[in-house]
């Protein structure tokens, strides 16, 4: 079992290509593999797996196969923080008798376990190397597929592989400035699940007092879902002393006005970089 430590941001295809130029032009990063992987996730009829907050999928790389199980995790550090399983597996089918050792094998009918959705993508591999960290870098570049309906795919993923882990926030950040992102807690299963018509997540409850986390985890919900945040129906001065405190109190205020008027959280993200960069200096705000 590993931990993984990372930070994923959703950009548009045009803001993809902006930031692979960015990067590759900073001196600390150079450039590294680039591979098409096919994946396919399995899961019981009634999404048992999903409702326990975990993914489990089997990889096709090159010539090789990797089967891979996920927790969901926690967000520390400014990061997503989760534990990771993986075996080397001999084919595209899945090995159930590998997860005996895992949360899994008391939780779920492991034999009931079957495809839900496909994520196949082109994946560009940069790494990041300076003194206080060394960062991998992917790039995907494809699509999330389930039950016949198919949207596009483009992520940028910044995955500490050694040292500081508010490097990945800092970062982020720099890119952040330069083309629109959006930090995600959507993950790929989430996509998928939703499309297949097994997930359909929730915003959060009318008049909740939100923390950053929930505000972020909410922006993300709606992301999914393509629908406006409701700025005005939440208690969001929790929020507001976050970005006082990590001096964007004038770009939160902006965001708020342009989430309160009706724009749609994608068309925000995808828009400029502003709501990006306020989601990435609240989380930055949270690993200091």
């Amino acid at each position: 079992m590993a931990t993984e430590l990372e930070i994923k941001l959703s950009v548009s295809a045009g803001a993809q290509t902006r930031a692979v130029e960015w990067l590759s032009s900073c001196p600390q990063v150079r450039t590294g593999t680039l591979k098409s992987l096919i994946n396919r996730y399995f899961d019981t009829p009634n999404a048992d797996l999903n409702r326990a907050k975990a993914a489990l999928r089997v990889r096709k790389g090159g010539d090789g196969y990797i089967q891979t199980l996920k927790t969901q995790g926690q967000f520390v550090d400014g990061a997503h923080r989760r534990e990771e399983w993986e075996w080397p597996v001999s084919g595209p089918e899945l090995d159930s008798s590998l997860l005996g050792g895992t949360p899994l094998s008391a939780e779920l009918d492991l034999s009931s376990l079957q495809v839900v959705f496909e994520t196949n993508f082109q994946r560009q591999v940069l790494w990041l190397e300076e003194r206080q960290a060394v960062i991998e870098i992917a790039v995907d570049s494809g699509s999330v597929s389930g039950n016949t309906v198919q949207w596009p795919l483009h992520e940028v993923e910044f995955e500490l592989k050694d040292g500081e882990s508010g490097q990945l926030v800092a970062w982020a950040l720099e890119l952040a400035r330069e083309v629109p992102v959006f930090l995600n807690f959507v993950s790929k299963a989430e996509q998928g699940y939703f499309l297949a018509g097994l997930y359909r997540p929730e915003v959060a409850h009318s008049g909740q007092l939100l923390s950053v986390i929930e505000f972020l985890r909410a922006l993300s919900v709606c992301w999914l879902l393509d629908k406006t945040f409701e700025a005005g129906q939440y208690d969001l001065s929790e929020i507001a002393k976050a970005a006082e405190a990590a001096g964007c109190r004038q770009l939160w205020q902006q965001v708020v006005s342009d989430l309160s008027s009706g724009a749609g959280v994608r068309e925000l993200a995808e828009g400029s970089t502003g709501l990006g960069v306020l989601q990435l200096q609240l989380a930055a705000l949270k690993s200091s």
